[in-house]
């Protein structure tokens, strides 16, 4: 249809009035950026010390309550044999009550993770083989992943050995459909040196029917692989933050179905124990950041950029966050961290929530 210079005028003023009548656009509609709303950090309180190193959190929720779960350890944040994963249960994320503890003789347990599937909690964790004492020498090809589940939160079966999961570290873990996704380090073709080049570590993308047995789908990083967060789209297309092996920057890594092809770009800084979530129809990214004096961070994720929107309480040893949205816009955040002393001005290692509130 042909328009004169008057018709043309006439229609964009028309054009012009129907938008302004119907309410404000948001800014991506005039080529913007969507506004990302304010946080605040409502409260951070200490939730457990018990003398021990605790660290390396995740939080979940499952059947109404909170689940909270790390890694304990007499001896210290290395690998130690004496090490093991505590699991803590609560209503209102302020009282919590130990409901699990385990260990895997002759290993060191580390780096718990959540994962509700198939209608069980599981607990997953990344295993140093270190034989009856402290390891001189450790070996990657020697992991081995370990899972702890129960039906009710109450009654545990476990822990378990996962089945083709040797050699590989594995982390966080996710579900799609009817199948279950972990992430796994390990050496490219499983090469036998001790210490491998940071360059030939890989982070794999491992999964499951049962949550027991694994098998390799696809590569997250294929070089300077790392701890890896990952979450799906509804079309089952994959969105990862990956730590950086090597004191590398972390990477946003991208795949569809079959996860053989994935995009990788640089975040332009470093994040240590990645966390990435969805909050409120936002990419959500938390871990340590290592600029200045190492705090734990949290970012909102946008057109491929971390925006920092608060950095929590902490110092030192610090971070791997764990996140589970509350009513009311609101949210806890768990994370470990080794800014306080206890009453002999000794420094501790322990378990912290942050409560945090969203303001659009």
């Amino acid at each position: 249809m042909l328009f004169d210079a008057r018709q043309l005028a006439r229609h964009t003023i028309h054009g012009v009035m129907a938008l302004l009548c119907a309410g404000p656009l948001p800014l991506a509609a005039v080529g913007g950026e969507p506004k990302l709303p304010t946080v605040s950090v409502e409260s951070v309180r200490r939730v457990f010390h018990n003398g021990e190193h605790n660290a390396f959190t995740d939080l979940c929720r499952f059947k109404g309550r909170h689940y909270l779960t790390f890694r304990s350890c007499p001896d210290g944040h290395g690998v130690h044999p004496t090490s093991s994963i505590v699991v803590l249960a609560g209503d209102d994320g302020r009282s919590w009550n130990q409901v699990h503890r385990f260990c895997v003789a002759r290993r060191d347990t580390r780096d718990p993770h959540f994962l509700v599937f198939r209608d069980k909690l599981f607990v997953y964790t990344g295993t140093w083989y270190c034989g009856d004492s402290t390891p001189t020498v450790r070996d990657l090809n020697e992991h081995l992943g370990y899972a702890a589940w129960s039906e009710d939160g109450t009654a545990w079966h476990g822990p378990t050995m996962l089945e083709g999961t040797y050699g590989h570290y594995v982390w966080r873990a996710g579900t799609h459909g009817d199948k279950a996704y972990l992430c796994g380090r390990r050496k490219h073709e499983f090469q036998r040196s001790n210490e491998p080049e940071p360059d030939a570590v890989e982070s794999a993308l491992l999964a499951s029917d049962d949550g027991l047995v694994w098998s390799k789908v696809g590569l997250f990083q294929e070089q300077y692989g790392d701890e890896t967060a990952f979450l799906f789209e509804p079309d089952g297309a994959i969105l990862a933050v990956a730590r950086g092996g090597g004191r590398q920057n972390a990477q946003l890594c991208r795949s569809r179905p079959p996860y053989r092809e994935w995009e990788r770009t640089d975040l332009g800084r470093q994040v240590g124990g990645p966390l990435v979530t969805r909050w409120q129809g936002h990419l959500l990214v938390g871990g340590r950041k290592t600029s200045g004096d190492a705090r734990t961070a949290l970012y909102w994720l946008a057109d491929g950029r971390l925006e920092e929107f608060a950095e929590l309480e902490s110092g030192g040893d610090n971070s791997y966050p764990g996140f589970v949205p509350l009513e009311d816009s609101r949210a806890l955040v768990s994370y470990y961290s080794s800014h306080e002393r206890d009453a002999e001005d000794r420094l501790i290692t322990a378990i912290y929530l942050a409560e945090l509130k969203l303001s659009p």
